[in-house]
This record gives structure tokens, sequence and C-alpha cells, in this order.
């Protein structure tokens, strides 16, 4: 299955600004159907307003588990304040995820 638009745009930026070992983007938007902040982008239903996001960097060495967050928030910050409601973040360094950097 291919990815919206916004999916798009949020693997761009965190590839970009975090380099990650591995990365993937859920759009978990189908679970909050009838939610008032459904529909995303294209304001069609079930469409990219919620997602799950596992990213593994060695970009987060020696952070903290708010400072991780804290960095993937700011790369999304346009996306939080737009079509974006809601992010599930794990933020792991290669070796916490059991990956050679």
């Amino acid at each position: 299955m291919s990815e919206g638009p916004v999916a798009t745009i949020i693997r761009a930026k965190l590839t970009d600004g975090l380099s990650p070992q591995r990365l993937e983007v859920e759009d978990d938007s189908w679970r909050h159907a009838g939610h008032h902040h459904e529909g995303g982008m294209d304001a069609k239903p079930g469409g990219e307003s919620h997602f799950n996001l596992v990213i593994v960097s060695v970009a987060f060495q020696g952070q903290s588990r708010l400072a991780r967050q804290r960095a993937v928030n700011a790369l999304l910050k346009d996306e939080m304040a737009g079509p974006v409601h809601a992010l599930s973040i794990k933020a792991l360094t290669p070796e916490e995820a059991g990956e050679t950097a």
C-alpha cells in the first residue's frame, strides 16, 4: 500500500533531519473514524491524521526520551499544526533496537 501525501512528508522530514537506520510510518487514522480531527490533509474520512512512528537513529545517542520526542516534534511542527492530530513516537538508538549502527 502506498503512502499518502502527509506520510510522505513525514518520512522525508525525519529522514533528512535524523538519518534513521530504520523508519516506520504507519497511518493509524482508520482507528479514529468519526473523531472530529479525522481527515487530515485530504479531509477524507480515515485519512492521515493519526500516525505511529518507529525511528531508529544514532542521532538519539545520549538523549533522554523527552529530548527524542521533542526532536521529532520539532521536525514535524508544521504537520502537527495542520493535518496531523496525533503521533505515537518510539525513538530508539540502534543499540536499544538490537541493531548495529
